[in-house]
Formats: structure tokens, C-alpha cells, sequence
């Protein structure tokens, strides 16, 4: 059988929630942030963002939780067909914290949790076959049910030729040694853990582990003593961790000394979060091994990975992207305090986003003034638009049918029910946050703005129209800058992305560097848009000279939406010729051209509601339409 996968990881899965305060106790955590982990489950996610074809084995619950890690993991690019929802068991459950650079709280929620469940009859010989290697979790080696599953994996894997990896994982709790409340608690001796992992070592082609890890596994408390124990079981290349100091590897006999191991190079940054650094410490070992590199370079590749991970809050998201880690081995961080160097960040943040947008169709019925002014126009209570703007979702639910590249722009205050009813359609939700027509920029969301993006759900878009020129008054450019730099900055604080609107041309005229030296200018204040939505423009320099600057400032931006302008079908037509010849250029985002007319005859009473989503479901179709034709040409 043809090896489709690089690696496939058994064990554990669970949901973290990570306490958001740092430098606390966890019983003075005030609010979470929910991540995938458990060391298996972090490794895969890990080793797919270095572009490793990674598989999980695990067990998730039929319910809420295991669904968010089957839909993570799905969106880190793993292979979920080794997930098994358990329909009688909960997804395991840990809540963390950050006290200070030594103590790291946690607990562990796992009685009788789903992966724990975890049998021989779930290991697929034919799944097992297709990977290169197999990654396996001394956790699952402390209950005999798991433990046979592990052994049935790895007698599978050593059969077909894949080879083996242990990572130690010990979790002395997790063995029964101790309470609940001693989960941060990484060393407990016991004779019967270290028999129980030393009658399976002999299986491993690799074991990797802390050193405290190797005195369970070696049944001493001297290191060098400990790794002799292993070695004597073993042939397996013994990988030690050593903290700040790196890493070694053993290939051979063990020397008298770490120092003597092969060793790669190691990184000084501030420690900010020990938990999961050996997970992402693993998916650079995965990496560097199955890429074909030696050990000193594979291990210089793990300890940067493993670097990177202690600089942030989380696991699997302060991994990093392939394009990171090269940026990180050639350039370094600016800061051994790598989350503050906003260089690094943003390429962190850039390259590990979730779901790819090459193409975006965008229903925008976003618009409030304009609503409210038409429905006064036709005498008919503001709550009208409520019950309109669900038609307009229904009527981008009939043209999407399901598949990708189609989303909304909508509001929350007179489209809430369509906001909230368009969660995990698929479509791409695009959500305004501005006082309409303001200038300066004003937010309707109020002053605090991270508290109030809090709020929102992770599939939001935050949007944003600002009326900005290069040659308005300096108080006014001014305000409008540090409104937009705060939006932004608590956008990313809340893991949103964010979407810029600049339309130059409603205060003045333009030319064709108008719209280029806005977006230059805003990237020089360090905005970072996700998306920038722009006004139509005819001249294809004009669009050249605006993508120029989106590529040289940032060329991992996920594009530039065109805006209707409430224009006619044919100029939209033509102004879509013109901006699909421009890859950054991903799709539109038209909202009046497809609603105006229906609108004002359905708030007249002189539209039933079915004929009005079949009239808009038409108009949106026919841009769709114009604009796949005008990109394909």
C-alpha cells in the first residue's frame, strides 16, 4: 500500500481551557480560551502546520467538545479518519493556567473520558499501513485497554516497515499517584510505571522525554544512570530534553556525559508557557526525521519549534508554520520575548490561519441608514429590516448551496437574527462595527473595543468602513488612524480577523495612486488587514499599483473584495473585468445592486417574501456569474 501519511499519533485528545490572566491562581481565573490538546493531538496538529501529512488516533464524544477537535483538527489540515466518536463517553477536559515562569496549574478532567476508551478493535490495519511512522504516548501505556490498543498499533506499524516513536508524556497523576489537584506534578517515582514502560521500549525506534521523564523510564534519579537503564532495553535513539540547554540524542551507547550527545543548536527566548513545549518540540523532531535530516539539524529544528511554543499562551496555537520556523532559523526573533516581536507575530498569526479563500462571492446586506431611511420612506416599523435581511441570508444560502467561497456581510443590531442564523452554514461572515457615515470614524460597538469583539464568535469577520484620504486635514487623518489601529489590535487580540474598507472617493476626487497610498499609509501606522475591501477601479494600473503594496508590506493578506458602490449590473461587470485580472484580488463583496430594488418593494407590501429571495438569489447568482467568467478570462 502507498504511504499517504507522514506520521500518525495515538492517544490522547482533549479540550483545553486555557485561563486568559496570567499570574494568578487558577481559582482566580475570570474567563478561559478553548484549544485542542493532549501530546498526541498537539504533535499531529504541529507537524501538519510544518507541512507534514499527520493522522490522529484518538477517541472524541458525540457531543459539542469532541466535535471542536474533530473541526480543529480538520482545519490544521490533519487526517481525522482515525477519530472515533465514542456515543457513551464525554471528551476529555483540561483547565490550565499561567501562575508564573515556574508554576503552571492544571487539571485534568478525564473519569472514564472518551480517549480513555480507546480499544485494539480501533486500530485499522489498512490506516496503520499507509503512514511512514507512528507516534505513540506513554500515557496510554497506564490502562490496559489503551495499552493494547498502542501495542496493536505499533506491532502494525514495526510490521509494515513505518517506524516508531514514544514520547514519554508521563503524567504521574494520569498513572494514579496522585490527586486532582496535583496535575502540574511531573515526577513521582514508581517501580511499577517504570517496569510498565520498560516492558515496551524495546518496540520504539525513538523515545523522546524530559529528563525527568527518563529517571521514570530508567528507574534512576541520575540522568546518564537512567538513560543506561533504557538503553539496555532497548535500541531505540534516546532523545533527551534539556530545557533551555536543547536537546540530545543517543544513538549508540550512552556516554558519561549530555554533553556528549549530539546536540543541535538552541534558542534563548523569555519563557511565558511551558505547557505543550514538548509537543511542539516533537512536531519539529517529526519534521526534521522525515524530511531527512540528521540529527544535529533535526534537533536544531525541534529546539526552535520548542522555542517558539514556551514564547506563547496555548499549544497547538503557538506552533508554528513552516514559513515561520524558516523566517525564525534565519532571521531570529527581535526580542527574546517572542510575543512581542510584532514582525514574528504577525507572520505567526498570517500563516496559521484556518480554511483557505481563493475565490469570495459576498452578499453584503450590512447596510443600516440605508434600510432605516427606506423603511421610512415606506412607513413600516424598523423591525422590518430584521425580517428582510433574514430573507437576504436565505436567498445566499440558495446560491452557496453549501460550498465554499460564498459568505455575507451582515449587522448585529437590525440583522441579528440573520448573524446568528448563519453560523456554520460555511458561509464567510463579514460583521460591521461602525457608526454608518461617520467622519471621523466612529464605532457602533462603543468605546471598549475588546470587550465588546469579546463577544463575537470565532467565524466573524470584523468590517470596517473608514472615509480616509491621503490629503485630509492631519487632525482628522490622525483620528482616524488611531481608531482603526485600536480596532485592529483588539481584533487580534480576540483571534478575529479583520477586514479594511477604504472608499478615498467619497470626500474628493482620485487618481490612480490615491487608493495605493491609503493602504500604504495604514500598513506604515502597522494595520495589518486580513482582507482590504475597495472601491471599483477602471484603470488596471491603479489596481496593479494597490496589490504592489499589499504584496510588499504583506504577502500573506488573504486579498481584496471589490465593493459595489450601489452601481449598475453592467459596471459592475466591466469593473470586474478589470480587478480579476489581479490574483490578489479575491471576489466582491455587492450589496444595493442585488437588494435596492426588492427591498422597497417588499417593505411596500408589494413583494411576498418567497418572490423576494428568488429576485435577490437571482441578482447575486448573476455576479457570481460575471465574476467567475470575468476571473476565468
Amino acid at each position: 500500500m502507498k504511504r499517504t501519511l507522514d506520521v500518525i499519533a495515538i492517544g490522547r485528545s482533549s479540550v483545553d481551557l486555557y485561563g486568559t490572566q496570567v499570574g494568578g491562581r487558577l481559582e482566580d481565573m475570570r474567563s478561559f480560551r478553548k484549544y485542542i490538546g493532549g501530546s498526541p493531538t498537539n504533535a499531529a496538529a504541529g507537524a501538519a502546520r510544518l507541512g507534514l501529512k499527520s493522522a490522529v488516533i484518538t477517541r472524541v464524544g458525540d457531543e459539542h467538545m469532541g466535535r471542536f477537535i474533530r473541526e480543529q483538527l480538520q482545519a490544521e489540515g490533519v487526517d481525522v479518519r482515525g477519530v472515533i466518536t465514542d456515543p457513551h463517553r464525554l471528551t476529555a477536559l483540561v483547565l490550565l493556567g499561567i501562575r508564573d515562569p515556574e508554576r503552571f496549574p492544571l487539571i485534568f478532567y478525564r473519569e472514564d473520558c472518551a480517549d480513555m476508551a480507546l480499544s485494539p478493535d480501533d486500530i485499522d490495519p489498512d490506516f496503520i499501513a499507509e503512514a511512514r511512522c507512528v507516534l505513540a504516548s506513554g500515557t496510554h501505556l497506564s490502562h490496559p485497554r489503551t495499552e493494547a490498543a498502542t501495542l496493536r498499533a505499533l506491532e502494525l506499524a514495526r510490521a509494515s516497515g513505518a517506524k516508531t516513536v514514544l514520547d514519554l508524556d508521563y503524567r504521574p497523576n494520569l498513572w494514579g499517584l496522585s490527586g486532582h489537584g496535583d496535575g502540574e506534578n511531573r515526577f513521582i517515582e514508581s517501580a511499577a510505571v517504570t517496569a510498565k514502560l520498560q516492558s515496551t521500549l524495546a518496540r520504539f525506534d525513538v523515545i523522546v522525554g524530559t529528563e525527568e521523564e527518563f529517571h521514570i523510564a530508567g528507574g534512576a534519579s541520575d540522568t546518564i544512570e537512567a538513560l543506561a537503564n533504557v538503553r539496555t532495553v532497548s535500541e531505540a535513539t534516546l532523545v533527551c530534553k534539556r530545557g533551555a540547554a536543547g536537546a540530545a540524542a543517543f544513538e549508540g551507547p550512552v556516554p558519561a556525559s549530555l554533553d556528549e550527545g549530539v546536540s543541535g543548536e538552541s534558542f534563548r527566548v523569555e519563557v511565558f508557557n511551558v505547557l505543550g513545549a514538548g509537543d511542539g518540540f516533537m512536531a519539529g523532531l517529526l519534521k526534521g526525521r522525515l524530511s531527512g535530516a540528521g540529527w544535529a539539524e533535526t534537533l536544531r529544528i525541534a529546539n526552535a519549534c520548542g522555542a517558539l511554543a514556551v514564547s506563547r499562551h496555548g499549544c497547538t496555537p503557538a506552533y508554528p508554520s513552516a514559513v515561520e520556523l524558516r523566517d525564525f532559523l534565519e532571521n531570529g526573533p527581535s526580542t527574546p520575548a517572542v510575543r512581542h516581536d510584532s514582525r514574528l507575530e504577525q507572520v505567526h498569526w498570517a500563516t496559521n490561519r484556518s480554511k483557505a479563500w481563493p475565490r469570495l462571492h459576498v452578499f453584503a446586506f450590512d447596510h443600516r441608514a440605508q434600510l432605516e431611511e427606506l423603511a421610512r420612506d415606506c412607513g413600516v416599523a424598523a423591525e422590518r429590516i430584521g425580517a428582510f435581511k433574514s430573507l437576504c441570508l436565505e436567498a445566499a444560502l440558495r446560491v452557496a448551496r453549501g460550498r465554499d467561497g460564498y459568505g455575507i456581510l451582515c449587522d448585529a443590531r437590525l440583522g441579528r437574527d440573520a448573524l446568528y442564523a448563519a453560523a456554520g452554514t460555511g458561509l464567510w461572515i463579514g460583521r460591521p462595527v461602525e457608526k454608518p457615515g461617520t467622519r471621523p470614524l466612529r464605532m457602533e460597538i462603543g468605546d471598549d473595543f475588546g470587550s465588546a469583539l469579546m463577544e463575537w464568535p470565532s467565524e466573524h469577520v470584523v468590517k470596517v468602513l473608514c472615509y480616509y484620504r491621503p490629503d485630509d486635514p492631519a487632525d482628522l487623518r490622525a483620528d482616524q488612524e488611531t481608531t482603526v489601529k485600536r480596532l485592529a489590535e483588539a481584533a487580534r487580540a480576540n483571534g478575529l480577523e479583520f477586514l479594511l474598507e477604504i472608499i478615498p472617493s467619497e470626500f474628493g476626487p482620485v487618481d490612480e495612486s490615491t487608493t495605493a497610498a491609503v493602504i500604504e499609509r495604514f500598513y506604515a501606522i502597522g494595520v495589518f488587514p486580513d482582507w482590504w475591501k475597495l472601491e471599483p477601479m477602471v484603470s488596471d494600473a491603479a489596481w496593479q499599483r494597490a496589490c504592489d503594496v499589499i504584496d510588499g508590506h504583506d504577502p500573506h493578506c488573504r486579498g481584496i473584495v471589490v465593493l459595489g458602490m450601489d452601481a449598475p449590473f453592467d459596471d459592475l461587470r466591466a469593473s470586474f473585468r478589470v480587478a480579476a485580472g489581479h490574483d490578489r484580488v479575491k471576489g466582491f463583496a455587492v450589496g444595493r445592486t442585488i437588494f435596492g430594488e426588492v427591498a422597497r418593494a417588499w417593505m411596500a407590501g408589494n413583494m411576498a417574501d418567497d418572490e423576494a429571495v428568488t429576485r435577490m438569489a437571482g441578482k447575486f447568482a448573476g455576479l457570481c456569474e460575471a465574476w467567475d467568467q470575468a476571473r476565468a478570462g
